[in-house]
């Protein structure tokens, strides 16, 4: 499968096609310079731990603000923005943007217009990294439980073709992934840290990769 653009973020095996993850004791990781690196399995109670500090990330407005569905337009959310016009806590990315079919723009304005290399240094302006885009369709975040994104970065088909190692590594080295810790002035960093995260993932998914349970709605 042909890997897609992963804008924002597997040692245990896992059976897509049932959508359970087979626990292993251990696994096999690989730092930058080559050397093994075994990440020991943890309690379930531990990995899900471990899931919740990767959703608080991955469902954080830096995150979840550029995976958003196919109506192809970014958001602007988190406590810097305010309520928004109907008191959600968000509005639409402003001037009308969209990111087309493509996600990069460049079917009307490509996002590269206003977002260069690097971080505006005004509060608020318009933030860079050496690609920006939005996430891949499929890979949606905005507004999902961390039961649907558990299972989906677990699934190739929505994560980009990969592996939990590799979105592990993805959250490691990924430029854009890393902006989300340094958002310029005026925006709220995602929590954590890149290596942190990252060992988060690692943890989870040498444990198994289980998923939570949805909460039960109160009456």
């Amino acid at each position: 499968m042909k890997k897609k653009f992963f804008g924002w973020i597997a040692a245990g095996a896992i059976v897509l096609g049932s959508g359970l993850a087979i626990a292993e004791e251990s696994a096999e990781l690989h730092s930058d310079d080559g050397a093994a690196v075994q990440i020991e399995s943890a309690s379930e109670e531990e990995a899900l731990a471990n899931w919740a500090k990767v959703y608080e990330t991955f469902s954080h407005p830096r995150c979840a603000n550029c995976h958003v569905p196919d109506d192809n337009r970014p958001r602007w959310s988190g406590p810097s923005y305010g309520d928004g016009p109907n008191g959600q806590g968000w509005r639409y990315h402003g001037m009308n943007i969209h990111g087309g079919e493509s996600r990069f723009g460049v079917e009307s304005q490509p996002c590269t217009t206003c977002h260069t290399a690097s971080n505006s240094d005004m509060p608020h302006g318009p933030p860079g990294s050496p690609i920006w885009a939005l996430a891949p369709v499929e890979m949606v975040w905005w507004q999902r439980s961390s039961l649907e994104i558990c299972e989906q970065i677990k699934d190739p088909e929505r994560n980009g073709g990969r592996t939990l190692e590799e979105v592990a590594d993805h959250v490691s080295h990924d430029a854009l992934v890393h902006w989300g810790w340094d958002p310029g002035p005026g925006r709220e960093p995602a929590p954590y840290s890149a290596e942190e995260v990252t060992n988060y993932i690692r943890v989870w998914a040498a444990s198994g990769a289980p998923c939570p349970s949805e909460p039960v709605a109160e009456e």
